[in-house]
């Protein structure tokens, strides 16, 4: 997809995303937290399934099932970066009803849409940072590409000759490349999807060379050896493929890239029921099957508090917004 028509695309499918939603409950039928959840609750996905983010979100939300004795539901609500489910939760009514799944990309929306309906900064209260895990560039094994370093060489020497999916115009994928380019001289073409499924899905088929993506989107097929790892942007392995070496370890020193994925709630949502999301959600994370399970896709656990998932926002804003700012990044 041509970067001009996905933007056309992303702001029909923005200006759709923010129709008005019906109200849940009346406020003054807040739960108290001591009967939170009496009702099913739903968590946003902004990215197409069978992404990583889909996979973490329903395997805690079978979790959280089982514990609360109420249905916890996953809605893709993908599109236009991840800005679409953010607006449906921002502007949801605030009782721990609706929740948002979010990475990098709820601080990277916030600088590359200057147009946001809502403001970041204002519209969620921070739950828990969940996980962490590297983006992993793999490459479809009929380029013939077996090492970073041949990737490398091959994007210098004929610029723009390998098409890169990433899942997220402006995602942390992008970003992730973009800080590469920069390191390396590297260029190539950027296809813009919807999400990691998505992407993967026109890899594997050979539509699209490579992609730079969660590891826990694709350990399974690089193990398969349907897809063939490259490097991970992180400065450690990930034990889930042990084999796979670091772009600092392949030639691009000092690389370090880890992204992240959490949980966000409305803003003003209750204290009450915040603390117990937030105490429920690091039940579920201890949980050794959890652990293991999570481990196997490529996934660490982070848990953590809520404090700390703000401050850490606020760190990554300053980080890629150098980045972004250096490599002109724009979504206008």
């Amino acid at each position: 997809m041509h970067k001009r028509a996905f933007l056309k695309h992303s702001a029909a499918a923005l200006a759709t995303g923010l129709a008005p939603l019906p109200l849940l409950a009346s406020a003054s039928s807040r739960p108290a937290a001591s009967d939170f959840p009496s009702r099913p609750v739903h968590i946003v996905v902004p990215v197409a399934a069978g992404g990583s983010a889909d996979k973490l979100t329903r395997i805690l939300a079978e979790r959280l099932t089982a514990l609360w004795g109420q249905t916890v539901l996953v809605e893709n609500v993908a599109g236009a970066s991840g800005t679409i489910g953010a607006a449906r939760v921002a502007r949801a009514l605030p009782d721990g009803y609706t929740l948002l799944q979010g990475g990098e990309g709820v601080t990277l929306n916030a600088i590359l849409f200057p147009g946001l309906p809502y403001r970041t900064d204002e519209a969620f209260a921070p739950l828990i940072k969940a996980v962490v895990n590297p983006q992993i560039l793999v490459v479809n094994p009929k380029t013939g590409i077996q090492s970073l370093a041949e990737y490398l060489q091959r994007a210098r020497s004929k610029p723009l000759s390998i098409s890169l999916a990433l899942p997220g115009n402006g995602g942390i994928a992008h970003v992730a490349h973009e800080l590469l380019a920069q390191q390396t001289g590297a260029r190539v073409n950027y296809i813009p999807y919807p999400g990691g499924g998505p992407a993967t899905i026109d890899v594997l088929a050979g539509h699209v060379d490579a992609t730079l993506i969660t590891l826990a989107a694709v350990t399974d097929h690089v193990r398969a050896g349907k897809l063939r790892a490259l490097a991970v942007t992180t400065p450690y392995r990930s034990a889930a493929l042990p084999e796979v070496p670091t772009m600092a370890e392949s030639g691009v020193p000092g690389f370090s890239v880890e992204s992240w994925q959490g949980y966000f709630a409305p803003a003003r949502t209750p204290a009450p029921v915040l603390a117990k999301i937030h105490r429920d959600l690091e039940t579920v994370l201890r949980e050794p099957e959890v652990r293991a399970q999570l481990a196997d896709m490529g996934f660490k656990v982070a848990g953590g508090s809520s404090a700390e998932l703000a401050a850490s926002l606020r760190v990554e804003r300053e980080r890629y917004q150098r980045v972004i700012d250096t490599a002109r990044i724009s979504l206008k």
